[in-house]
């Protein structure tokens, strides 16, 4: 079964206790929980990943690329947090693995402060989900199939 992978950046695994005002109260584990519904839904398997390593986040966006060449993975749904605003070795990542991706942002960026209104990641992403809470997680996975599973 061809796999969708969520990929999680920098305190996203502090989900749920950071600044809930903002993010919610859900943690990254009831996150999982969503996708694993939808990717089910959807009828893809689910790769459900979270590093604070910008490193290991380049790693699994090249390895989504050779698994979507060999017809194993259909794309990525990436909340790559602050990586978003300052990481071109990410947007860089997805350009040369040309792996489909799909931006996610629990959080509308764009009403916050003014360091976050720019994405390095917007320019090479096949589309982005903003400010949807949680739920955009399972908005984006559809976006991916809707967009690449033709």
């Amino acid at each position: 079964m061809k796999k969708i992978i969520v990929l999680n950046g920098p305190n996203l695994n502090l989900l749920g206790q950071r600044e809930p005002a903002q993010y919610g109260s859900h943690t990254l584990q009831d996150v999982q929980v969503l996708c694993e519904t939808k990717a089910s839904e959807l009828g893809y398997a689910l790769e459900f990943l979270q590093s604070n390593h910008e490193g290991e986040l380049i790693e699994v966006i090249h390895r989504a690329g050779r698994e979507c060449k060999a017809g194993e993975t259909l794309g990525v749904v990436f909340n790559a947090g602050a990586y978003t605003h300052t990481s071109v070795a990410l947007h860089d990542a997805i350009v040369g693995a040309e792996v489909p991706t799909i931006e996610i942002h629990i959080s509308n960026v764009h009403a916050r402060e003014a360091f976050r209104h720019h994405s390095y990641l917007s320019p090479v992403a096949a589309g982005i989900v903003v400010g949807f809470g949680v739920k955009g997680y399972g908005l984006a996975m559809e976006g991916l199939v809707e967009k690449f599973a033709g």
